[in-house]
């Protein structure tokens, strides 16, 4: 099928000539959303930091990386790999501690990239030059979760922070030129209409930002949003007005933007809604999105207007 968005797997294909897969790794850190600098419970939705297997902590980061590079490459064959720090805030500690623990990526010779998962309001100066560094022998991207620039969408999620604090990370980041940035985006956050969803894919277009995760907004166990939609439930997006919506979005990104992701899912035993989260829909979900493309013959980056 003709690619009608630009994916992170062919962007990658692009640089190295092969695939390349992403080893994740938990690492230990907290957030200043949980530790009390920000907040104690954590954005709305979160759970554990995204990480679905808290055993992961009980391992070092080089095992974890071992264990991911002989697990991954046997399974596909693989012989590069990026590690990724996924799990909390991965910035959230002191410079020399951050050294250490990206510099356990130095010990394996298939590990191509770094990937450096983080808040907004949790870089500075001084570790962005720390990540800069590895940019002479690695891909570096970091990932910065925006999920909304509109602040009314922030306050509920509880993020603790607000745009200008992304807009300060952006702008500091992109002095660096070969720090690739990424920027999350969660849809169907309630109270946010289809035209304020659409305008944070014009603002991430104006910016021309090197690469996006869209996620739709969905209902994990275990985390104060649970108990908020138990309680009291709000209409979620339905399948298809995703698949629509997701369309919509991307047509307006910058053509070069890389689409890293255009789902977000979870196991099905924490899975409270929408079902289309579920891990076992997520290949069925990504190819309805790119039937629709195909449907409404369209392409990233046709309703990019700046």
């Amino acid at each position: 099928m003709e690619a009608r968005f630009r994916t992170f797997s062919s962007y990658l294909k692009s640089i190295f000539g092969e695939r390349v897969y992403r080893v994740t790794v938990d690492a230990g850190f907290t957030c200043p959303n949980r530790d009390g600098i920000k907040g104690t419970e954590g954005c709305i939705y979160c759970y554990a930091g995204s990480e679905y297997d808290p055993s992961k902590r009980t391992l070092s980061v080089r095992e974890q990386i071992s264990i991911g590079i002989e697990r991954i490459g046997r399974r596909y064959k693989a012989k590069k790999f990026l590690v990724y720090f996924q799990a909390f805030t991965n910035t959230y500690a002191p410079v020399e501690r951050l050294k250490s623990i990206y510099d356990e990526i130095k010990n394996f010779p298939e590990v191509v990239g770094l990937i450096v998962g983080t808040r907004p309001d949790a870089v500075s100066k001084e570790i962005l030059e720390l990540i800069n560094s590895y940019t002479d022998n690695y891909l570096v991207w970091i990932e910065y979760g925006l999920e909304s620039p509109h602040f009314k969408s922030l306050q509920w999620m509880k993020r603790g922070h607000g745009f200008s604090d992304f807009l300060n990370a952006y702008l500091m980041t992109k002095k660096y030129e070969k720090i690739k940035v990424c920027s999350h985006v969660i849809l169907g956050i309630p109270g946010e209409t289809r035209e304020e969803m659409l305008e944070t894919a014009d603002i991430l277009g104006a910016l021309k930002v090197n690469g996006v995760k869209i996620h739709p907004l969905h209902i994990i166990k275990n985390t104060p949003l649970a108990g908020l939609y138990e309680k009291s439930p709000f209409p979620l997006l339905s399948k298809e007005e995703y698949v629509d919506l997701v369309v919509d979005f991307i047509e307006r990104l910058h053509p070069d933007t890389v689409v890293q992701r255009i789902t977000g899912e979870a196991p099905s035993e924490l899975l409270i809604a929408p079902r289309y989260c579920d891990k076992r829909e997520k290949n069925r979900l990504i190819q309805r999105i790119r039937n629709r493309f195909v449907e409404r013959d369209t392409y990233q980056g046709r309703a990019f207007r700046f």
